[in-house]
């Protein structure tokens, strides 16, 4: 049983263009919003949170959404590419705004905007399952996560080319050829993916009613499974996103370096990630998702653990943001793809949701307290590594009890069939 790495490639092509959109989101918006209509850092935090928020329910939502859709296009693909077209054109006033100082029309248009990226993301990610068969699910994953990581250096490198020195009104162009982009992607999915006949050619999923045409209820061994896998995905994101949004402040306020030298950090962590992607796809195949998922969470508490007894910056700050992206990679590669496997074919949507709600309820959640612990504990930023230590250790030990998803190939049985090139 091979994996069909050309397809899923496009597959792809709908989670690079919306990293690439987060990407331009997270380093624009902020921009926008302090220099452009003077909004303070506090107030500004509170509107950079609202997609998250927003999120924990549109994602649930329109990914069960998918599931019920039935066209001649598919379940997920009307999703991608009206989403895609719809956030494009909205894309387009964002800059407008910004230079006519309009400030209603910002936000109108954001909010806007958050919500049509909050309608196609669910149904965007549910395609590679849908089509692909369970085993395979990691290093389709890992493809996924991979495109999704060139998006986002995309758009950090045409903004590097036509920004400079925060001018806002470089971000026009920027603007034009993320929306360009995002367009193009979902034609080329649209033109290349025959979304229904890639179903059909799925294995058959287990029977979903009983005798009565009732909807069998999820067995309670595996129902015990989804929620410690759940409780785990939060656990992570509180630990991995605390060191994300807090690591740049903690080189200066701990080891008085500059926020770039922290910035660049980060960027090798990203880095490492993304080459990473594909080799722990192929190694969880072999070794399988619950193993690499206690490996990726060691991996990130062993180097959250160093980070804290470092006693002041040197070579190994760079060797531990290396460390936590491989972690990460491993973590990120067979997370979604144990959810999805314990949900049946009519409902990866839905479960698509679920690993949604837990991570970006996460994301919500620990900048608030991690802030917190910050600002009123003693030792303020030195509490940064400690924290994630912690929810590190707590995700490790929910992991244990998770005891299905973990679905290893066996010896080829005849599937090497569905490998067909479209």
């Amino acid at each position: 049983m091979k994996l069909n790495y050309k397809r899923t490639f496009l597959i792809g092509l709908a989670f690079m263009a919306i990293s690439a959109f987060w990407q331009l989101y997270d380093n624009a918006i902020p921009l926008i919003l302090k220099n452009t209509f003077g909004v303070t850092d506090d107030i500004s935090g509170y509107i950079m949170a609202a997609d998250n928020v927003l999120a924990v329910f549109l994602l649930p939502l329109f990914g069960a959404l998918s599931d019920k859709v039935s066209t001649r296009f598919g379940k997920r693909k009307p999703f991608i590419i009206l989403g895609s077209c719809l956030a494009a054109v909205l894309m387009l006033v964002v800059p407008f705004a910004n230079n006519t100082k309009n400030l209603p029309l910002f936000v109108i248009i954001l909010g806007l905007l958050l919500v049509v990226m909050g309608s196609y993301r669910s149904p965007a990610v549910a395609l590679m399952p849908d089509v692909t068969p369970k085993p395979l699910r990691s290093k389709g994953n890992a493809v996924i996560n991979l495109m999704g990581s060139l998006g986002g250096i995309m758009t950090f490198l045409i903004i590097a080319l036509f920004v400079k020195d925060n001018d806002m009104g470089n971000y026009t162009y920027v603007y034009a050829i993320i929306a360009a982009f995002m367009v193009a992607c979902a034609i080329i999915l649209g033109l290349t993916v025959n979304e229904n006949k890639l179903r059909a050619l799925m294995p058959p999923e287990e029977e979903e009613q009983t005798e009565s045409g009732e909807k069998k209820p999820m067995e309670k061994g595996v129902k015990k499974s989804l929620f410690f896998i759940l409780i785990s995905v939060a656990f992570w994101f509180m630990a991995y996103n605390a060191v994300n949004t807090a690591y740049s402040r903690y080189v200066q306020e701990v080891w008085g370096k500059s926020q770039s030298t922290g910035a660049t950090m980060m960027i090798i962590a990203m880095l490492v990630a993304t080459a990473a992607f594909i080799p722990v796809g192929h190694l969880s195949s072999k070794l399988g998702r619950k193993k690499m998922i206690l490996i990726g969470v060691s991996l990130l508490a062993a180097a959250f653990l160093t980070g804290f007894i470092l006693p002041h910056y040197s070579i190994m700050a760079y060797v531990i943001m290396g460390v936590i992206g491989i972690g990460w990679a491993a973590i990120n590669v067979n997370s979604y793809p144990m959810v999805v496997e314990m949900s049946r074919g009519s409902d990866v949507g839905k479960y698509t949701g679920l690993y949604y709600t837990f991570s970006m309820s996460a994301q919500i959640l620990t900048p608030i307290l991690s802030g917190y612990l910050f600002a009123n504990l003693p030792w303020g930023y030195k509490v940064m590594f400690p924290y994630a230590l912690i929810f590190s250790v707590l995700a490790f030990i929910t992991m244990l009890f998770v005891k299905h998803g973990d679905n290893r190939p066996d010896a080829a049985k005849g599937l090497e069939a569905f490998d067909v090139e479209d």
